[in-house]
């Protein structure tokens, strides 16, 4: 047979076949680290291959050296991949790389030189030296910030609210004509002035157009920013999620709004606050459909999930104030069937004994609750054994910043001192108020707190007379940051009970100073007027304290290190009071639920040291 001729199509394919393969043969293959940079992995660790020296100003250093190519491969070993020609290529990138960090700081004509310099010694390493002149900084020139859109109808045409949010909007924009121009405070700018729209009535608001027009030559930024609002979104009325225990009512009754109000994000967030913290749910969420369909009347979905019916807590703890106790605490959220919360907590203490109770019912209109509440107590410290009991009956409320207490109370009390027994009761009419605008209720920076406590009464005792009374305690706090990380506390109590003299108001009702809440230095209720060389009681109050803080590294931001001044007395009058004075430092923690203290005393009049433990802010 003759021999069979190749067809032309199956040569070509054998051909190409051929040619690519032997292309492959002389394609570099990439190597392990680019192959696994690609990938989004971070290189290799092994010895370092280098030293990186960054030559410019103290303040862009950090910037540069840390974000280089050159500082990722720093440390990957010449086995894997990064050859002497790859780091000489990445020497050659560095410039490039540098100018473009050096842009996001303002510096638009920044001159960068970058050179491998050979290692100076045996055992040394090469270096990599990049020098940077940033030359002169961008300012911000102009700026045009403007809100389109429904708002501007409405501001147009007179509206208060909308005028107010506009002037808001265009006044807080913090980059102002003259400032150094850095790409994260433009980004801040533009984030910060859209949240403020979008939390104040208008949730669909979006920038239409942002330029920020960099002349490099004149070193200057002329910003625009147009943003359009959108519709002002109306509530409407609430979908609940979760229910299962508890009932609807309760969570409708938590609201402080009614459907046709204008959105506001802080009110939503300040209604899931109050779920939270009624003591039914575990957790809640509250949030809008922002579809600008649904703008008139936008649902409010309401999603909870809801604590147990029963559940118990044992607890071991120690206080500077009372030593060592063991805790056991009994929530029940519907006893009987009732809408109502019921909590005993038992508290056994070398010090202290306590059993105290509380019956409160669910929200009800306008956020009031009805309480049934006790405790009875059993109190050693100083020379002194206390025997009391509390009976409560009254409403209380809870809103975005205030919350009221009304209610009648009666009190007993023994107390035993080398001065002998004296027995007392007391039937009052109380009202409380705690007012409090923080930015944060369990770890507060910012803002101011005051509780205000009022009584009126009659005192009964079996050693002095009877007849009326009345009493007044206040606490007033600041709270304020200042400098670079400083936080500064500021508190003062002031108590008084007005009566006669000869008229025996029950012990818990009068004042004494001394512990952790109070003058540091001293011990628990060691501070009052005394009587034969025995601590007493007091009808009047005075302490304050001045506290600073400030974090101890900034790898960790929530613990702090803390100096403070403390000083204060109780006595009969406010001219026999004579300040005890307590200095010192602390080590505070600020954790998930709330503040941890613990503080170093030294009380001046007692010439000695105390160690001072505190959980949880005093509002």
């Amino acid at each position: 047979m003759p021999p069979t001729r190749p067809r032309p199509l199956a040569l070509a394919i054998v051909l190409a076949l051929a040619a690519l393969l032997g292309g492959c043969s002389v394609l570099k293959p990439k190597s392990d680290q680019e192959a696994a940079a690609a990938r989004g992995e971070p290189p290799a660790e092994g010895p370092p291959r280098y030293d990186i020296e960054v030559e410019g100003p103290r303040e862009l250093r950090a910037l540069v050296g840390d974000n280089l190519d050159l500082a990722r491969f720093r440390t990957v070993p010449a086995d894997q991949g990064l050859t002497d020609e790859e780091l000489a290529r990445l020497v050659a990138q560095a410039p490039e790389q540098a100018r473009t960090l050096l842009r996001t700081e303002g510096y638009f004509n920044a001159q960068v030189q970058a050179r491998l310099e050979p290692a100076p010694a045996e055992g040394k390493l090469p270096r990599v030296v990049v020098s940077i002149d940033p030359g002169p900084r961008t300012t911000v020139q102009s700026v045009d910030v403007q809100v389109k859109g429904n708002l501007q109808q409405r501001a147009d045409a007179g509206e208060r609210p909308a005028q107010r949010l506009r002037e808001k909007v265009q006044k807080d924009w913090p980059l102002k004509p003259g400032d150094a121009f850095r790409q994260d405070d433009w980004t801040a700018a533009k984030n910060g002035a859209i949240t403020q729209l979008q939390a104040n009535g208008y949730p669909a608001a979006t920038w239409t157009d942002t330029q920020a027009a960099i002349r490099s030559r004149e070193q200057a930024a002329a910003l625009t920013a147009q943003a359009d609002s959108g519709p002002l979104f109306h509530l409407g009325g609430l979908k609940l999620e979760g229910v299962q225990r508890y009932g609807e009512q309760a969570i409708r009754n938590l609201a402080d709004f009614q459907p046709g109000e204008p959105y506001s994000e802080q009110k939503l967030l300040d209604y899931q606050d109050r779920l939270r913290l009624s003591g039914l749910y575990e957790g809640a969420a509250v949030s809008i459909d922002t579809n600008p369909s649904v703008a008139d009347a936008t649902p409010v979905t309401v999603r909870v999930r809801e604590q147990r019916e029963q559940n118990a807590t044992l607890g071991l703890g120690y206080s500077s104030d009372t030593g060592p106790r063991f805790t056991l605490e009994h929530f029940h959220r519907r006893p009987f069937g009732l809408n109502w919360t019921a909590r005993n907590n038992f508290e056994l203490g070398s010090q202290r004994k306590l059993w105290e109770w509380d019956l409160r019912s669910y929200a009800k209109e306008r956020m009031w609750q009805d309480l049934v509440a006790g405790n009875v107590e059993q109190l050693k410290v100083e020379d002194e054994d206390r025997l009391s009991a509390r009976l409560r009956v009254g409403r209380s409320q809870s809103r975005n910043k205030l919350d009221r207490m009304y209610y009648g109370e009666g009190t007993y009390s023994r107390v035993d001192s080398p001065l002998g027994r004296v027995t007392s009761q007391a039937l009052t009419a109380n009202a409380d108020w705690t007012w409090r605008d923080v930015d944060s209720r369990l770890l507060p920076t910012r803002g101011q707190a005051v509780i205000l406590q009022t009584a009126l009464g009659y005192a009964r005792s079996d050693e002095a007379e009877s007849g009326p009374f009345g009493r007044l305690y206040t606490r007033l706090l600041a709270f304020r940051p200042f400098g670079n990380g400083w936080n500064a506390r500021l508190r003062l109590d002031v108590g008084q009970v007005f009566a006669r003299q000869a008229i025996g108001v029950p012990d818990p009702l009068l004042f004494r100073a001394g512990g952790e809440d109070s003058v540091r230095g001293y011990a628990y209720r060691s501070l009052g007027p005394e009587v034969n060389g025995v601590v007493t009681s007091g009808r009047s109050l005075l302490t304050a304290s001045a506290e600073i803080t400030h974090p101890i590294s900034r790898r960790m931001p929530a613990l702090l290190g803390a100096a403070f001044i403390d000083a204060g007395n109780a006595a009969e009058r406010f001219s026999d009071i004579k300040p005890a004075v307590g200095v010192g430092v602390g080590l505070h923690y600020r954790s998930p639920v709330g503040p941890l203290r613990l503080d170093l005393a030294y009380g001046v009049d007692d010439a000695r040291f105390r160690v001072h433990v505190t959980a949880g802010a005093s509002f």
